[in-house]
């Protein structure tokens, strides 16, 4: 996992990679609160938030620009997270310099490390998607969590998420983007 410092969104407070529990899975999610795709999976996240606290360092990150997306600025982060009654850290990647490290290319966007911190999954919360008719109950990331926690392989078909772009500072953009 590469190694991060960020500010949660509801006190400034920094919080680095090296600081989460030692021995412990990490699932690192970028999301945007504007995001349809984001607002779709949102009881997923906070029941995630439930079942895997305590086990799994889950972190949310919010990359988007506030040049071009206000509305996904730390009040707003923090206004979700309360809504949801989720506990994880939620942080304001405001120099986009962690989405870029990660490659995070999307919103949600997933990685799960192990507790070596080796990036063990990369993929989709489930099939669901606003508007079609498939459960959100996050299926394929739960299989590649509950892998992980009982010592198993995470399974090698692993499918992208599919969301809205990160909103990148304009001029600003990664090689990979566009």
């Amino acid at each position: 996992m590469p190694p991060w410092r960020l500010p949660r969104a509801e006190d400034g407070q920094a919080l680095s990679s090296s600081q989460l529990p030692p021995q412990q899975p990490v699932l690192v999610m970028f999301l945007a609160v504007h995001c349809p795709f984001v607002k779709h999976v949102e009881p997923e996240l906070a029941r995630l938030d439930r079942d895997y606290r305590g086990r799994v360092s889950l972190v949310g990150i919010g990359s988007n620009s506030l040049q071009t997306h206000p509305e996904d600025g730390p009040a707003y982060m923090v206004a979700q997270k309360r809504r949801l009654g989720m506990e994880l850290p939620y942080l304001h990647d405001g120099d986009q310099a962690v989405a870029k490290v990660f490659h995070g290319a999307c919103t949600p966007d997933f990685f799960l490390f192990d507790a070596n911190r080796a990036l063990v999954y990369r993929g989709q919360l489930d099939g669901s998607r606003p508007g079609n008719s498939v459960p959100c109950d996050g299926v394929d990331l739960r299989a590649a969590l509950d892998a992980v926690l009982t010592g198993r392989p995470v399974a090698d078909l692993q499918r992208p998420s599919i969301g809205c772009n990160i909103k990148w500072h304009p001029g600003a953009e990664p090689p990979w983007f566009g």
